[in-house]
């Protein structure tokens, strides 16, 4: 099992939903689900966003399908990248911990709701990039001609 790959799936699953939500809110604006403006925080305009974030979802679909395969041009095998990949993600927390403070002690009427979503699912976000950044420096690869118990090739 492959419990890396499977927990970026989970959390792609989750951003998906969460933009999928967002669509739904805007075109149908069903009364179960949080008012338009809870869906993001006016950083960029909707008509910018949506695109933003269905790029984001291609991107992370190939990310994630490296990491089922655990190669790729998206699979971090370099320490130094996956390093990275955790540091920035520890940032991002740490920013997105701050918005919500400043968020709160600024405008305290939008405590426990208000501008929520989006910092919840940022943190959707920095977990992806920790989960890809914690991808193992050695991967098991198939057994070749040369080694102990591999069947000889033909042809």
């Amino acid at each position: 099992m492959n419990g890396r790959a499977l927990a970026l799936t989970v959390l792609q699953a989750l951003f998906l939903a969460r933009v999928l939500g967002q669509i739904l809110v805007v075109l149908v604006a069903p009364a179960w689900l949080p008012a338009a403006e809870h869906w993001y925080s006016g950083l960029l305009p909707y008509p910018i966003l949506l695109p933003a974030q269905i790029l984001l979802l291609m991107f992370m679909s190939l990310v994630t399908y490296d990491a089922w395969r655990q190669t790729g041009l998206f699979f971090p095998r370099r320490p130094g990248t996956r390093r990275a990949l955790r540091i920035a993600a520890y940032v991002y927390y740490a920013v997105m911990l701050a918005r919500y403070a400043l968020t709160m002690a600024l405008v305290p009427e939008l405590r426990w709701h208000g501008h929520l979503i989006p910092i919840a699912f940022h943190f959707v976000l920095a977990s992806y990039v920790l989960v890809v950044g914690s991808a193992p420096a050695k991967v098991a690869s198939t057994p070749t001609a040369s080694s102990p118990g591999a069947k000889p090739q033909s042809g």
